[in-house]
């Protein structure tokens, strides 16, 4: 395809192709290493992206055959000081010598591209090919400047009829037309590399992408708590609005204008602002560490101080100092000198309403933040614990049983004949990294079907915990079962077979179409993430090529299994290095980020919660001076304490409950919105809304009492005196 493109696509002046290689070990003189993150490239690597070349001919480096260019840290790694140029390394797996024509500059890890080894693509893992339907690769191309996107794609497409069309009539007996009438669908995604990380539409990315909804929802969390920390400044100032009342009046009275006091007040509001921000920064740099433990990320405390967030931090300092302090700056300045000491401002500041809608606003934020914080752990503890169809505790995967070379059977064998080993069993593919999907076809229709497809052993059963729903197993004891298919119950629903034993199916997944037949029918489990509808999926046998092994245990120490394996493992592989891992930590890790967002969600719910309780503390102290002689009145006139602490929190009870009401439809629609990625999830259970207004309501109601309980505790005589 590369080539391709840049022949009969003017708009396309440059492509490249990469594949990349995992689990390779490689060795030079007594190092050995198992290397994951190997890319075969194309000669025009150095040309075509802008990793740095540190020693090397960036035109010829990747030209030759057998030729590696290798990252500064792998050449450290290898050769320490010495010069790595010329050296040749050794890749075990195939026994072949590679020699070393470049040291590159490690990738920054921002980069989705990320390798330790760079290999000749003319290395000859690849031969020439005209088959269009394997997608093996990554193909990159640069357009010239100004090319139309959507008319570029449209000469793409053509490339699938011209080229993928026959293709599909040479291995799967029908057109394309004919393919995509049959519900068939084949085509090419083209993304800008920069859109990548945020924005990837597929699987299968170099490394793990992002998601820029994650980014949407967590700046405007950012923002809210912002805006409430801002609604706060704007309550605890007019809380002290009559003592600067008579401030405003003083300075009016000696000839200061209007401007004058409005500039004042937004100059303080911008120093505390100011203020903010140095002490933010200086709280990013301490706490960077344990962000980057929290959020998997490996910021550098020096990237804090780049230009763009220093000028983001002096643009909060003026916008958000004018925003807090404009409402004060305006409201106390409005005053005549006249009304000022009769009295007026005070009678004025009692009108409580843009307060009040202001601590709503709050509280909104911080309920709907608690509801959303509950569900999702409440997600999450349901993914953690649903039953996926068949054990994944207790069962532990080696990933790299080809270095055993020729004693497979023997590790095998001898790890079975262990009494704390249930099972051993070879396979190509260990759930829930299933990723190859293959067409299979009844006979005697045209209709294909996608289907998942991996080969394992006899024991993979045993090793994994599936369970049967009809027929058998594979045995030793049927030769045929070569040929032989486990099935899922998906797999039959979508086949529409009523005794499925027995049934046939043409897989195309080979250099000529082979008939398979079913001997057993699996009861589903899922075998990706709980994101995803349990698809159909076939279980071949065949895995003596495998290079992943399934160890099943019995006992209660995951410890002692790791020690017999590894005894087991130094016999018959004593030079390499044993790498495993466990099945239900791997299922664990396709849920990191919505665990690490449930994390961050907390802290955020409680940092909310607090400052809007901050801003409750400012709003009843104002409230209890304003009506410090009222409360005195009501005193004298025998009212007793509790009535006065009701007479005071009645207000903000209204406020949580109208925070309450409107929080209700902006949680239900993000929180519905989040757990349609899944498609195994928990119902909303509304009671859950109810408790999280309770919270909020009980939090609130006893940072509203301190104030209120100092105030119903005051002398009448001290409040009343001058009255």
């Amino acid at each position: 395809m590369a080539p391709t493109l840049v022949n009969e696509i003017p708009e396309i002046s440059e492509s490249i192709r990469l594949w990349r290689w995992m689990d390779v070990v490689i060795k030079y003189e007594n190092n050995s290493f198992t290397e994951d993150k190997i890319l075969h490239a194309d000669s025009n690597f150095f040309e075509f992206f802008s990793f740095r070349l540190l020693n090397g001919d960036p035109h010829t480096a990747l030209k030759e055959p057998n030729s590696i260019v290798i990252t500064k840290s792998s050449a450290a790694k290898f050769f320490g000081t010495g010069d790595p140029m010329g050296k040749i390394l050794n890749f075990a797996n195939d026994n072949r010598a590679m020699k070393v024509t470049g040291v590159v500059q490690d990738p920054p890890e921002n980069s989705h591209i990320q390798f330790n080894y760079l290999v000749s693509f003319s290395s000859g893992y690849f031969g020439p090919s005209d088959i269009w339907i394997s997608n093996s690769l990554q193909t990159y191309f640069i357009t010239h400047p100004g090319v139309d996107i959507r008319e570029l794609k449209k000469k793409i497409d053509d490339l699938v009829v011209k080229y993928v069309g026959p293709n599909i009539q040479q291995y799967m007996g029908v057109s394309l037309e004919q393919f995509i009438q049959n519900g068939g669908a084949l085509g090419y995604l083209i993304d800008p590399v920069k859109e990548i990380h945020l924005r990837s539409k597929i699987q299968g990315e170099y490394e793990p992408v992002g998601n820029i909804n994650y980014i949407y929802i967590f700046g405007a969390i950012g923002i809210f708590i912002l805006v409430i920390a801002s609604i706060n400044f704007m309550n605890i100032t007019t809380a002290r609005s009559s003592g600067r009342a008579r401030e405003v009046g003083m300075r009016k009275t000696f000839g200061s204008f209007k401007s004058q006091l409005i500039s004042q007040f937004l100059i303080e509001s911008m120093i505390f602002s100011f203020i903010s921000v140095v002490f933010a920064f200086i709280l990013a740099v301490i706490l960077l560490p344990m962000f980057n433990e929290l959020s998997g990320k490996n910021l550098l405390r020096r990237e804090l101080f780049n230009p763009v967030l220093i000028a983001t931090g002096a643009s909060l300092i003026i916008i958000v100092g004018f925003l807090a302090g404009s409402y004060p700056a305006f409201y106390l300045t409005r005053f005549k000198i006249v009304e000022v000491f009769k009295g007026g401002a005070s009678r004025g500041t009692k009108s409580g309403l843009i307060r009040g809608l202001l601590v709503t606003f709050q509280f909104i934020i911080s309920i709907l933040l608690i509801i959303c914080t509950w569900i999702v752990y409440s997600q999450m503890r349901y993914t953690m614990n649903r039953d996926l169809g068949f054990d994944k505790q207790k069962a532990i995967i080696i990933s790299n049983c080809d270095r055993l070379s020729n004693n497979r059977n023997a590790f095998k064998q001898e790890l079975s004949k262990e009494s704390g080993i249930v099972a051993a069993s070879y396979t190509i593919s260990v759930i829930p990294d299933v990723n190859s999907t293959t067409v299979y076809r009844k006979p005697g229709t045209e209709e294909d079907h996608l289907v998942g497809e991996y080969y394992a052993d006899h024991e993979h059963l045993a090793a994994m915990g599936f369970r049967v729903a009809e027929g058998r197993n594979f045995s030793l004891d049927f030769p045929s079962d070569s040929t032989g298919l486990l099935v899922n119950e998906t797999l039959v629903k979508v086949m529409d077979w009523d005794e499925p034993l027995g049934e046939k199916l043409i897989s195309f997944n080979g250099p000529t179409p082979i008939e398979l037949h079913v001997v057993g029918v699996l009861k589903d489990f899922n075998f990706e993430s709980l994101k995803s509808a349990i698809r159909p999926l076939v279980i071949r046998l065949g895995a003596g090529f495998g290079n992943n092994m399934v160890v099943r245990y019995s006992m209660d120490d995951p410890k002692k299994a790791i020690g017999i394996i590894e005894g087991k493992w130094k016999e018959y592989a004593s030079s390499e290095r044993l790498e495993y891992a466990f099945l239900d930590e791997n299922f664990n890790e396709l849920y990191r980020t919505d665990v690490r967002i449930g994390k961050l969600l907390t802290i955020f719910s409680i940092l909310a919660i607090f400052i809007a309780c901050l801003g409750l503390f400012g709003l009843a102290s104002y409230t209890a001076e304003q009506r410090t002689r009222e409360i005195g009145i009501r005193k004298a006139m025998g009212a007793s304490a509790i009535s006065i602490v009701g007479l005071l929190s009645t207000e903000f009870i209204k406020y949580i409950g109208l925070a309450f009401v409107l929080s209700v439809v902006p949680a239900s629609y993000f929180i519905s919105g989040w757990l349609e990625n899944f498609v195994y999830r928990v119902d909303i259970d509304y009671l859950i809304f109810i408790l999280s207004g309770l919270i909020s309501l009980i939090i609130a109601v006893t940072t509203v009492s301190y104030q209120s309980i100092k105030a119903a505790r005051i002398n009448p005589a001290d409040t009343l005196r001058y009255e």
